[in-house]
């Protein structure tokens, strides 16, 4: 259909410590860590992953209210719509019936505004009550973007967690 699909999610909390690792020690000589723990705080990533072409955008940040959350995804949603080709026109009732058929067989479904973009983007998010903030909806809907929810305990259905998953075993 010419849409493009994103996945998002957070991870973290993360110990802002160094982790232990590859080191450029002598044998004999083994690194030592200071006797004292020091807590340096927290660090969580926010992530948008492409599955078709496996590009993924990443973001650490230090806590992940709506507005951290919604003011980078705003930006980097903006961006790749920008990479997008342009939407084909569409009656407005075929418009409609195309975004609408993507809410098929959902419980809980968001009210569409009358005037409705070209659908050009799906942006599969998990069930934090943030991600369907009203005000998070209008824009996305203005901007051609639905967002569609993992169920409960099927956090595995979103790509973007195992991508976390990944980079969390092998970079951190």
């Amino acid at each position: 259909m010419g849409l493009s699909v994103w996945c998002e999610d957070e991870a973290g909390p993360y110990q802002t410590k160094p982790y232990t690792g590859a080191s450029w020690q002598p044998q004999a000589h083994p690194p030592q860590q200071p006797h004292e723990y020091l807590r340096e705080g927290t660090a969580k990533t926010l992530t948008l992953f492409h599955p078709s072409d496996g590009r993924v955008l990443l973001k650490g940040v230090e806590r992940t209210t709506n507005a951290v959350i919604h003011d980078w995804l705003k930006t980097q949603l903006l961006a790749i719509l920008a990479e997008l080709p342009a939407p084909v026109q569409r009656p407005a009732h075929l418009e409609r019936l195309l975004w609408e058929q993507w809410r098929e067989g959902l419980q809980r479904i968001a009210t569409f505004p009358r005037q409705l973009p070209p659908l050009r983007l799906l942006l599969v998010l998990d069930n934090l009550v943030g991600h369907k903030n009203p005000a998070w909806l209008l824009w996305c809907f203005a901007h051609g973007i639905l967002s569609l929810y993992t169920p409960l305990s099927g956090s595995w259905l979103n790509m973007a967690e195992s991508m976390q998953r990944l980079l969390k075993r092998s970079r951190l």
